[in-house]
């Protein structure tokens, strides 16, 4: 084919295809039908009041701008109003009561709110959705097809069970309750040591070591010689002699008492008439020796510590709780433990104390569980699986994807019907990893929005800011151009 042939089919080609573009134009330019043209506008999907005549990017964040959707227009050819409301065929005028401190509580009937507030008047057009109390936020129809194409789904709000089960690691510990600490109250040697290895175990008034002590033998002989006395003196005439023997043999008595010498001692020295060079010192409790500082032969003071004993029929577990699960714990709350070397077994327990104090840095609070151990499989220093199950009653609550955040305020999207979605600020209270407790804001019964939630935001933030700008006394403002770049 000759150059010249290849240039008249290059022209024929543009000529048709700018008639098509052209075509296109006058098309997507067409209104209703009728022949007039209307304006398409474009708008930033972050910023909806950055408006423009012409395509282009936003001054902000550079996004490209889309066309802003018109409504969809009726069969008898009116188009619904841009701001939401639905098309009614007559106008009807409603009065009704709504409360001061809660925008979202309405009544047909004069009265009180939930608060004690006396509700006013107010004058509404039947059919049409009345205007957001969250600043920001206006209501929006979104009609069933697009429902079904952004996947539009929606709860009622009902009062559901808060059981929560709470799980922690903890750490077997002894019971600091069943703990006690061996000491002499008098200076000596110690002549035999029974309980000589850590890890036995003792029974309460088993011996545990032979002390010998010159200061604690002359305490038995002052005894004796009190003793001896005071039948000496008993069969005297005179009171005062009498009582005399009494009172030093109480005397000798109470002196021994307070060396931890035990009346079964005190009666063999009575019975025999002999003091002791070593005196004998007996397991408070029955338990487990846990340390021993003492060897055979040594001297000790009465501030050494000579043996630690622990009962670990009982045991404690400390379990880090983080802070936003303490409404969940309290006291005598029920608790289960299980060990990793002990699949399958697990230990049933309590709460016995929930620390007053958090730990800064991890942002936990310890919490003490009390379990028993009788055949001591539970062991001081293990790491330990800790489960507690909270039940907190029936609550009203929303699943937890409805309820959208700010920082500030909790904001749930309320199905009207028809299409049409609110706006709500709820206060939300306690929080399952799935349920939210709702303290104010809803009423059991109403539908909540579950699924796009973001696309429902974005057009109430949208039409709430075009309905500002639209607002008397913003006639004067205008926005900055999107095509201006800076």
């Amino acid at each position: 084919m000759s150059k010249k042939a290849i240039l008249v089919v290059a022209l024929v080609v543009a000529v048709v295809g700018g008639a098509a573009a052209t075509s296109w134009l006058i098309f997507r330019q067409a209104g209703d039908g009728s022949g007039a043209t209307r304006a398409v506008k474009y708008h930033c999907p972050m910023h909806p009041t950055m408006v423009s005549d012409r395509p282009g990017e936003c001054p902000i964040c550079h996004m490209s701008l889309v066309p802003i959707e018109e409504e969809p227009a009726t069969p008898g050819g009116e188009q619904e109003a841009h701001a939401g409301h639905a098309p009614t065929s007559e106008v009807r005028k409603k009065t009704i009561y709504r409360s001061t401190m809660n925008p979202g509580e309405v009544s047909d009937t004069p009265g009180k709110d939930s608060m004690g507030m006396e509700m006013v008047a107010e004058e509404i057009v039947e059919g049409e959705p009345q205007a957001s109390g969250v600043a920001g936020l206006a209501t929006v129809r979104i009609p069933m097809q697009k429902q079904q194409l952004i996947g539009v789904k929606t709860e009622t709000v009902t009062r559901a069970p808060f059981l929560r089960t709470i799980r922690a690691v903890g750490r077997v510990t002894y019971d600091e309750t069943r703990l006690r600490h061996v000491h002499t109250k008098i200076a000596g040697y110690v002549e035999n040591l029974y309980a000589n290895a850590t890890g036995e175990t003792v029974r309460a008034g088993q011996p545990l070591l032979e002390l010998y002590s010159p200061e604690l033998l002359a305490s038995q002989q002052e005894y004796l010689v009190a003793l001896r006395a005071r039948d000496r003196t008993a069969g005297s005439t005179l009171p005062s002699v009498a009582g005399s023997g009494e009172e030093l043999l109480a005397s000798a008595r109470r002196r021994l008492e307070l060396y931890d010498v035990t009346d079964d001692q005190i009666r063999q020295l009575e019975e025999t008439g002999e003091a002791r060079r070593e005196v004998t010192l007996h397991a408070p409790i029955s338990g487990t020796i846990l340390q021993r500082m003492v060897t055979e032969g040594q001297r000790v003071e009465p501030e050494m510590t000579l043996l630690d004993i622990a009962d670990l029929s009982r045991v404690w577990v400390l379990a880090a709780v983080y802070e936003y699960e303490l409404p969940f714990v309290r006291e005598g709350q029920r608790a289960t433990t299980s060990l990793t070397y002990l699949p399958g077994m697990t230990f049933e327990g309590r709460v016995s104390l929930v620390y007053p104090v958090l730990d800064a840095a991890t942002r936990t609070a310890q919490v003490r569980l009390e379990f028993d151990n009788p055949a001591q499989v539970l062991k001081p220093d293990m790491f330990a699986d800790v489960e507690l199950s909270a039940d907190l009653g029936e609550r009203l609550a929303v699943p937890d994807t409805a309820v959208m955040e700010t920082g500030t305020r909790s904001v749930v999207f309320v199905d009207q019907g028809d299409g049409f979605f609110e706006p709500r600020e709820v206060r939300i209270g306690l929080r399952l990893p799935d349920l939210y407790e709702v303290l104010d804001g809803l009423a059991e019964g109403e539908r909540v929005l579950t699924s796009a939630n973001f696309y429902v935001d974005s057009e109430s933030k949208l039409k709430a800011a075009l309905a500002a700008m639209a607002a008397p006394g913003a006639a004067g403002e205008k926005p900055p151009d999107a095509n201006h770049q800076h």
